[in-house]
Order: structure tokens, then C-alpha cells, then sequence
């Protein structure tokens, strides 16, 4: 029986996809999905940029955490757990809307939300790399990078849609609109729960871990030492630029795409309602997206990272002209917007490829869960404190002039890229596996 069930899970296709959906709908509920809705209930700008922006923090700040997740318990235990927690905040959300304190209940089942959904991916990240080996890791990284950004899209292109759509039957009652969504995404996470309870196989390096708090501060301390030690002083700090820095046009780009292809042409915008948005970036987007991410892991798994690494420099970048020309041409034709969006979205899904596995090649050694956490988190800042100066940005330029910009600033993600170390052989296919 045992080795029957064991069989039939070790497959990772029974469980990364679905893994990695886990790891990116909380993100996009907490950093886009609940802007909207405060947004709709009548909160300003200004509190929704200051609260909503203290809810990235506990992305940034997991590392800290990590060792601990690192050394007590099984990664797979962490993994359920905080599945298990999400869900409940989910429901907190949909539950706390209509009571007289919606909104410091909301606020606070958010924060609750971000601090299990960042543990989550330090559980999740440190699971893959201690079930999968390197080859495996390599290939499947487009695969997991792909099922993440359909998360995200989810939230954008599906969700948002809905709760309009609702509102409309509803007869924009705001708060019980909300109410729906946030129940039926409770719902959708314990479903998760339970079938990762079932289907996630047991890693052998997965091992259960007992540990006392000296052990625990221990071991803080010397993976934040490790960490730090990896490489010497000048190789890290070009790593660090690296992490910081690679994204730095796609920062600038995530919220304000988002604005420009939505607001009104009286304001710079397209215009897209909620309905054509969701066709173009949920649908459009999201095959252009797994292209790019499958692609992205395939070729890098036959041919080494090192082969493709500029091919994907160039590939998160240079497609993003196409906000420089739809500024400038306000196509009103959805096949237009969707061709640009397509292209835009395979690009950044075969580029960020690069990302993911330079994390994954530095992160390799001791602590690795603790080190890949630590470069999320430097690489999750660097994306967090430019979409925070991109709306004032383009406030004082103009749509126009600042995707013009951020073309320009496309030589950063170059020049940090220039300077990286990568081992030629990392991610190539082993010749004895290819032999068989």
C-alpha cells in the first residue's frame, strides 16, 4: 500500500503546480486584490498607499524567520500549516466586512495573511530543493515560475472582474460583493490544504527536527554568517546588485501597466474595462506567460544557466517597448493590446527564469532554505521599493515620457548582470541522464 501511494505522488507534477498557485494568490490578494477593495469602499490614495504598503513587510523581512522554519519541523508540516492559516485569514477577511471594526479586522486578518504567506514561501522554496534534485530543479523552475505568475494573474485578471460582475448583480453592495469573494477563496484554500495533505510526497532530507532555543538562535546566527560568507566581498556585493537590481524596470512597470491600460484616455489611459482587461492580461497574458516560463526552464535545463543567461536579460527587458507604443498609439483595438501584452508577458516569463535559478545556484550548501529565503527577500525589496516611487513617477512625467523612462533604465538590469559568477555546468542535464 505504502509503496503503491509513494509512486503514485513522487511525481512533481502532482504537486508543484498546485504548490506554487498556493504560494502566489495570497500575495496578489494582499498586494493588488486588497487595494481594489478598499478602494471601492472609500478609503483615500493616501491610507490605502500606507497601510496596504506595511503589508509587503513580512516578505521582506522573512528572513529573519527562516532559520526557524529551517530547524523545526518538516518543511512539508510548515507547508500544510500555513495553507491551513490562509485559509482561515481568507474567511477572517469575509467575516470582519460588515462588523462596525471592518476595517481594522480586515487589516489585521491582511497582515495575517502576509505573515503566513511569507513563511509559506520560505517552507515551499526550502521543500522543492530538498525533494527535487538539481536537474530537476532546473527544469521544473519554468514550470513552478509559470503556475506562480497564473496566481497572480488569477487575482488580477479573474477576481477583480468577478467582484464587478457581482456588484452589479448585487447592486454594488460593496461590502457583501467582498464578502462572496473572500469566501469563495477561503474555500479554494482549504481545498488546497487537503489535497496537499494527501498528495505531497515525504522527503527523505525532509526529516523531522526537534530543537531547543539556543539551538534555534544558533542556528540564526550562523545562517545569517553563512549567508553573508558565500562568496567574497566583491562577488557578493555584485550578487546583492544582482537580486536588488534585475527587476528594477519590471518594479517600475507592475502597477503602472496595470493603471494605463485601465483608466480612461482622458487621463493617458487605454480604457479597458474590467471584463477586456481580464481577457487581455488573464488570458492573452497568461498563454504568452507559460510559454515563456516552460520555454525558460527547458532551455536552460538542456544547455546549462550560464548559456542563457543574457538571451534572458534581454527577454525581461527589451519587450517592454511595447508601453512605449501603445502610450503613443492608444490602440482601441483589443487584438492590439492583447498582441502587446502576449509578447511583454512571454518575455518577462523566459527572464525571470534567470532569477529564480541564480537564487537557487547561490542558495546551494547548508541553510539552503535559509539563504534562498534571505535572496527572495532582497530581490522582493528590490521589486517593492521602486513600484512605490512608480506612481509619483509617472504622476509628475506622464504615462508617455515614463515608459520612455523606464526603457532607459533598462541598462541597470545589464550592468548588474554583467558582473555575476555563474558555474557553466549548473543545470545542464547529468550525460548519465541523458544517456538513459
Amino acid at each position: 500500500m505504502n509503496d503503491n501511494q509513494n509512486s503514485k505522488v513522487t511525481n512533481p507534477w502532482s504537486w508543484i503546480p498546485t504548490l506554487y498557485i498556493a504560494e502566489g494568490l495570497p500575495n496578489v490578494v494582499v498586494m493588488t486584490v486588497a487595494v481594489v477593495m478598499y478602494m471601492q469602499l472609500g478609503l483615500t490614495d493616501t491610507d490605502i498607499a500606507l497601510y496596504t504598503g506595511w503589508l509587503g513587510l513580512p516578505w521582506v523581512i522573512k528572513p529573519l524567520w527562516s532559520p526557524f522554519v529551517d530547524l523545526y519541523r518538516t518543511k512539508r508540516w510548515w507547508v500544510l500549516a500555513m495553507q491551513l492559516l490562509l485559509g482561515s485569514s481568507l474567511a477572517g477577511v469575509a467575516f470582519t466586512l460588515n462588523t462596525p471594526f471592518w476595517f481594522q479586522g480586515t487589516m489585521a486578518c491582511f497582515f495575517l495573511m502576509a505573515f503566513s504567506s511569507a513563511t509559506h514561501d520560505i517552507a515551499a522554496d526550502g521543500y522543492y530543493m530538498l525533494e527535487l534534485d538539481d536537474h530537476q530543479q532546473v527544469w521544473f523552475v519554468g514550470i513552478r515560475n509559470t503556475f506562480y505568475r497564473l496566481a497572480v494573474i488569477f487575482g488580477n485578471g479573474v477576481l477583480i472582474p468577478v467582484a464587478g460582475i457581482l456588484q452589479v448583480v448585487t447592486r454594488y453592495q460593496m461590502s457583501y460583493t467582498w464578502c462572496l469573494v473572500f469566501y469563495g477563496l477561503a474555500a479554494l484554500f482549504i481545498a488546497i490544504w487537503l489535497y496537499h495533505a494527501y498528495i505531497m510526497p515525504r522527503a527523505k532530507a525532509d526529516a523531522p527536527r526537534r530543537t531547543n532555543a539556543r539551538e534555534v538562535a544558533n542556528g540564526v546566527v550562523t545562517a545569517f554568517k553563512t549567508f553573508f560568507q558565500k562568496l567574497p566581498p566583491r562577488e557578493m556585493l555584485f550578487a546583492m546588485l544582482f537580486l536588488l537590481f534585475y527587476r528594477f524596470p519590471e518594479a517600475l512597470l507592475t502597477k503602472m501597466s496595470v493603471t494605463f491600460l485601465m483608466r480612461p484616455n482622458s487621463a493617458g489611459g487605454l480604457g479597458l474595462s474590467p471584463q477586456e482587461f481580464g481577457l487581455a492580461s488573464g488570458t492573452v497574458g497568461v498563454i504568452g506567460l507559460t510559454l515563456g516560463g516552460i520555454l525558460g526552464g527547458m532551455l536552460a535545463g538542456r544547455d546549462g544557466f550560464k548559456r542563457w543567461l543574457w538571451p534572458m536579460v534581454c527577454a525581461i527587458t527589451l519587450p517592454d517597448i511595447v508601453y512605449v507604443y501603445m502610450s503613443y498609439a492608444m490602440p482601441d483595438n483589443l487584438f492590439v493590446i492583447s498582441s502587446c501584452l502576449f509578447v511583454e508577458q512571454l518575455g518577462y516569463g523566459i527572464g525571470f527564469t534567470a532569477l529564480t535559478l541564480y537564487m537557487l545556484y547561490f542558495s546551494k550548501g547548508n541553510f539552503q532554505t535559509s539563504h534562498y529565503a534571505f535572496c527572495t527577500a532582497i530581490s522582493y525589496l528590490g521589486l517593492m521599493l521602486p513600484g512605490m516611487l512608480s506612481g509619483w513617477m509617472k504622476d509628475i512625467l506622464g504615462y508617455r515620457t515614463f515608459f520612455i523612462v523606464v526603457m532607459a533604465l533598462c541598462a541597470i538590469t545589464f550592468a548588474v548582470t554583467a558582473f555575476i559568477k555563474v558555474d557553466p555546468e549548473f543545470g545542464k542535464k547529468k550525460s548519465e541522464d541523458a544517456a538513459e
